[in-house]
């Protein structure tokens, strides 16, 4: 290759490199290109999402307290039921002979302690009868004699007592016999319709001792009135209150939004069974939301999403949410205090003004967020440009920072 022709290339690459240098450096005095808007005022609405299921307001599991075969079930999935209505008859024959033992050692008892009270009453007769001979002549009634008598009816009171004592036993066997049998009838403690059955004819039932579903047979709900339980995060529960509204969606109901309000908050978090308490888990609290018109063909169990109301603002000074970020800020002083020039910096909530081009940092409070704006409570003022995007922008910008408008095409795209 020629002198000459080396000569060329090298000249053509300084060129090229000088080109690239003053097109950076244009670039970089035109500033960041950010989208920019002007402090407005608006409506806004602050909301908590949260997840669960629907459940009625009342319901009841039906479980039985005795072992027995299950004889009888009148009773369907979705019936309805009114209070005192039979809903499971278990096989008394055990049972009912318990009561018939019951009710002949009672009888026997009775027996007993009437013989016991009668040897009493004789012997109080006859422990009477020495005394009056002693009080007569007292030679005729030796003293051993008296008190063989009063010994002899010691005996006698204390067997009649225990004989007694024995009635009662008895009759409390009996008594719990009786309730034994009794509960062989299972009735609807409520008004409702039978949204759970577990059992069949046939079936054992047995006490739910150890396990709540172990036992259970069946449950009734009143459907009049509908709540969902939704699971509300630790960090949003605070701002939830009794009586805020919500709206509801429930996945069977897609295109149908239900309005309710919350009727109550639990005030200890959710604390699975058996689960060890870490401080690493998830903190959820129940809450509990009335849905004022559900629709007739709603059942238990029924997933939904519920948008609770917090707080509403009208007509409140606002901000894009993205445009709020944190640098380190030191705190100008008052003219009532001189400037402390080592204060250190602090991370403080704010956001980018733009001035003459340049963004400059102000610390601003806010107050409730909406669906895409924070509420301002102070440090901006109505009018005021900002730098509202984009995130990876805002991010990376610095306190001067040259800034330049995105043309129509980029704002609206980012």
């Amino acid at each position: 290759m020629g002198k000459k022709k080396i000569i060329i290339i090298g000249v053509g690459v300084s060129i090229i490199g000088g080109l690239i240098a003053v097109n950076a450096t244009a670039q970089r005095d035109r500033g960041t290109e950010v989208r920019i808007e002007d402090v407005q005022r608006r409506d806004l609405v602050a909301t908590v999402t949260a997840s669960g299921q629907i459940e009625p307001q009342r319901s009841v599991d039906i479980s039985a307290d005795i072992t027995g075969r299950i004889i009888q079930i009148p009773v369907e999935e979705g019936d309805v039921v009114e209070r005192g209505d039979l809903l499971v008859r278990i096989d008394p024959s055990q049972y009912e002979a318990a009561v018939a033992r019951g009710r002949a050692s009672l009888a026997s008892a009775e027996a007993s302690a009437l013989q016991a009270r009668a040897n009493r009453d004789q012997a109080k007769r006859s422990l009477e009868r020495q005394r009056q001979l002693k009080e007569t002549d007292p030679n005729l009634v030796a003293d051993e004699q008296l008190e063989q008598a009063q010994t002899s009816y010691d005996v006698a009171e204390a067997l009649a007592v225990s004989a007694q004592h024995q009635v009662e036993q008895a009759r409390a066997s009996l008594q719990e016999a009786q309730e034994q049998l009794a509960k062989t009838v299972i009735r609807a403690p409520m008004s409702g319709e039978v949204t759970r059955l577990v059992f069949e004819e046939g079936e054992v039932a047995v006490p739910s001792t150890f396990s709540r579903e172990t036992g259970l047979l069946m449950t009734v709900a009143d459907l009049s009135v509908i709540q969902v339980k939704v699971k509300v995060d630790e960090t949003d529960v605070v701002r939830v209150h009794q009586g805020d509204s919500a709206d509801v969606t429930i996945d069977a109901f897609p295109d149908t939004t239900f309005a309710g309000r919350v009727t109550r908050i639990s005030q200890s978090a959710i604390r699975p069974a058996g689960a060890a308490s870490t401080t690493d888990q998830a903190v959820d609290y129940d809450v509990e939301i009335t849905l004022d018109n559900p629709p007739e063909e709603i059942r238990p169990d029924l997933s939904a999403t519920a948008k609770i109301v917090t707080a509403t603002r009208d007509s409140a000074l606002s901000i894009p949410i993205i445009a709020l970020t944190v640098r380190e800020h030191t705190p100008i002083s008052t003219e009532s205090a001189p400037q402390d020039t080592t204060a250190a910096a602090e991370e403080t909530e704010g956001v980018f003004v733009v001035v003459a081009g340049a963004a400059q940092f102000r610390p601003v409070t806010v107050g409730i967020a909406g669906e895409e704006h924070f509420e301002v409570l102070d440090g901006l003022a109505e009018g005021d440009s900002i730098v509202a995007g984009p995130y990876q922008a805002i991010r990376d910008l610095r306190e001067g920072g040259r800034v330049r408008a995105m043309r129509p095409q980029e704002n609206g795209g980012s």
